[in-house]
């Protein structure tokens, strides 16, 4: 083990809040300023010198870099898609820092031919902390919309490139975020999300609130740009543009907050008229309440089809017709849905129209299938045919995996999608109307020696008796002593399916002979509404009591033990950990909390953080304080309590979740340690909250995490 020198002394301060009558103090109240604070950053120093005196000195720490580099540095390609007759298509030769788009000559036959870069990243920074974060094509292939993130900031500016010379306009187009863009489609003008510009010293903390849909019309100033939808009256409304697979409509997705349900309206793209529009007079209603989540399919000639739970809480396919503006506003969904797919067991995640029928991917106990449906009749009605699809067939996939990505080239009629598991990188695949299997367009780049290991799907039951999905990963060869170095890794939030896919940094631990453990917690969107339900607002603990549920279950199978078992999880899987070490600190070995919600009191006040009340609540709701005042990982922090191993990372320009989270929990945890175990706070400066970050930063940040779990749980590194 590493010498343990003594944490840098965070100053107290006396800030508190009076919720409802009970009074909280908030001593470290003062690291909410933003990280370029003279003091903040002194403070954001020290810790970070802190940390790394600690991690050099770690064994494996080396090994693990160069494994880790040597799984990132591979060739990548990423799903191809066609627009105007060009193939367009992400790429990574190895060793680039950002992938890089690449784009083939007009009318080209072959994905395979989009082989001149057209965009590049790496070549707009330094530090590769550039990165490209939204992208748009016009509707024939000659201009492309991008916009450009700068050091993990969730802010975009949008530019705009020819692709046959590859020279950027003048416009420059800053300030949006959350949302991608729309071409008109004459290709003179552009939709966007734009929000209001934040002060000048609060760019990464200000509250990002009353979005809008602006026009940007080449060749003019950004500052002139109209606004076409705004609701100034409901400011916590997220709005955002999207095409049809046709081109020939506009649907906005409004949501509130990040709760799945939504409201969808259309408009034809073509429509003269683009000034100050209201949602009720100049837009179709096709989902008028928030009764549901619903997303566009695809357009076949004038009938919609949608993917909805409204109605059907995993999900079924219906279809309506698109008309002109005419309908008004209701509470229900809109009238004349016919169903073509019904709901089923399994939960529908996403769907693509290919010839007659469909290609569904569904979440059949927490991991990816693909599915055929074929229409059942001529689905004009006229013979009491509604059009519904009939179940065609099961697609082959490699092995227990997650899609991604899945789309369709009109042209060809192809389906892409990106296929991955564990051990298996994700890997850009073709299915055409008439294949019975998809195929690979490219090897994975990597060979992992997947057969060497074993995928074992688990129950485990927790306190309320809810099964649990658990996915067991590790060599054939292993031995159950009760004593395997464990990683358990979970979420559990926002509908989120977590699924077994491919987390680079979770190959060395698996090569090193450690047991990964994947938890498919409630909160997420493995088996519809009511498991996302089952643990959000008042259930939120069902999740952290899932999570012991998944570490117990793992000890009964004399796979692990309490000091041999690490936990993971980032973002809202950050507060999973916060919360289960406040909460069971003799259950782990050791812990780690990337970019982490943990103040769960003031978390609503920066950035997009109120968006999360759907699933979290707020403390100024008297009974949601009570609710999260009793698991919010912040304030409960107990002094003196000898809590495992633990490594927190964030990013100094995280807009996401403010590193105000993970620096208030740091100095608290360091203040109240009463063991001898580390807690290290390691902060990326100029990182945000992970999209986008280049791939040396991830390798450095991965190979610092896995050396002090790996060190704090004894699994030994080969050298």
């Amino acid at each position: 083990m590493a010498t343990l020198l003594d944490p840098p002394a965070t100053r107290r301060g006396d800030a508190a809040d009076d919720y409802h009558g009970t009074r909280v103090a908030d001593p470290y109240r003062w690291l909410e300023a933003p990280a370029d604070t003279p003091e903040v950053r002194a403070w954001i120093e020290a810790q970070n010198a802190h940390a790394d005196a600690y991690l050099r000195e770690l064994p494996g720490r080396a090994r693990l870099r160069d494994r880790l580099t040597e799984i990132w540095r591979r060739p990548t390609a990423g799903v191809p898609f066609r627009e105007g007759g060009r193939w367009f298509q992400f790429r990574n030769r190895g060793d680039q820092d950002q992938d890089v788009l690449y784009v083939s000559e007009p009318d080209a036959d072959d994905p395979s031919e989009a082989d001149r870069a057209l965009l590049d990243p790496n070549l707009l920074s330094d530090d590769g902390t550039a990165a490209l974060t939204g992208l748009a094509v016009s509707p024939d292939g000659s201009l492309v919309a991008y916009a450009i993130s700068e050091g993990g900031s969730d802010w975009k500016t949008w530019r705009v490139r020819d692709v046959a010379t590859g020279t950027d306009r003048d416009d420059v187009v800053p300030w949006s975020k959350f949302g991608g863009a729309v071409w008109l489609p004459d290709g003179r003008a552009f939709l966007y999300v734009a929000y209001p510009a934040p002060g000048a010293t609060e760019t990464y903390t200000e509250a990002n609130r009353a979005p809008r849909i602006a026009l940007h019309r080449l060749g003019t100033p950004a500052a002139h740009d109209a606004t076409v939808l705004t609701r100034p009256d409901e400011p916590d409304w997220l709005l955002w543009p999207e095409r049809s697979d046709d081109g020939r409509w506009l649907f906005v997705h409004v949501a509130r907050g990040t709760d799945p349900a939504n409201q969808l309206w259309a408009r034809p793209l073509d429509a003269a008229d683009w000034s100050d529009l209201g949602l009720e007079t100049d837009f179709q209603p096709i989902q008028p309440g928030f009764d549901g989540r619903t997303v566009p399919v695809g357009v076949d000639g004038t009938t919609l089809v949608l993917h909805t739970d409204a109605g059907a809480e995993r999900g079924r396919i219906v279809a309506t017709e698109l008309r002109d503006p005419t309908s008004a506003v209701g509470d229900a969904p809109a009238p004349g849905w016919r169903e073509l797919v019904p709901e089923g067991p399994d939960t529908l995640d996403a769907a693509v129209l290919q010839g007659d029928g469909l290609v569904v991917a569904v979440l059949h106990d927490a991991r990816h299938v693909l599915r055929r449906y074929r229409r059942g009749g001529d689905g004009n009605g006229d013979d009491g045919d509604d059009g519904a699809y009939a179940f065609a067939g099961e697609l082959e996939l490699p092995t227990v995996g997650t899609v991604a990505e899945l789309g369709r080239d009109d042209a060809s009629d192809a389906v892409f999608f990106a296929f991955g598991s564990f051990l298996v990188p994700p890997t850009p695949y073709r299915l055409g109307p008439g294949d019975a299997r998809p195929a690979a367009l490219e090897g994975p780049g990597l060979d992992l020696g997947a057969d060497a290991y074993v995928v074992e799907p688990r129950l485990a039951t927790s306190r309320d008796g809810t099964r649990v999905p658990l996915f067991v990963v590790h060599r054939r060869d292993l031995v159950r002593d009760g004593a395997r170095p464990t990683l358990l890794y979970g979420y559990g939030g926002f509908n989120s399916p977590t699924i077994p896919s491919f987390r680079a940094h979770f190959v060395p631990w698996l090569e090193q002979g450690g047991v990964l453990a994947l938890a498919s917690l409630r909160g997420g969107g493995e088996y519809g509404r009511a498991w996302h339900d089952g643990g959000r607002l008042r259930n939120k603990q069902n999740v952290f009591d899932d999570a012991v549920a998944c570490a117990e279950d793992l000890m009964a199978a004399g796979i692990t033990n309490r000091d041999r078992l690490a936990v993971e999880g980032r973002s809202n899987g950050g507060l999973l950990v916060g919360a289960l070490l406040t909460q069971r600190p003799d259950l782990f070995g050791a812990a780690h909390a990337g970019v982490g919600v943990l103040d769960m009191l003031r978390y609503h006040r920066f950035t997009i953080g109120w968006a999360w009340a759907s699933d979290y609540g707020r403390a100024d709701d008297p009974a949601m304080f009570e609710v999260l005042h009793a698991y919010s990982p912040l304030h409960n922090v107990r002094p003196d309590v000898s809590y495992p191993p633990l490594i927190l990372t964030t990013g100094d320009r995280d807009d996401r979740v403010v590193p105000s989270h993970s620096f208030k929990f740091a100095a608290a945890m360091q203040d109240a340690q009463g063991g001898g175990a580390p807690i290290l706070l390691r902060v990326e400066t100029r990182g945000g909250h992970g999209a986008g970050k280049p791939r040396r930063l991830v390798i450095e940040e991965s190979a610092d995490v896995l050396a002090f779990l790996a060190d704090a749980v004894g699994l030994e590194v080969a050298s």
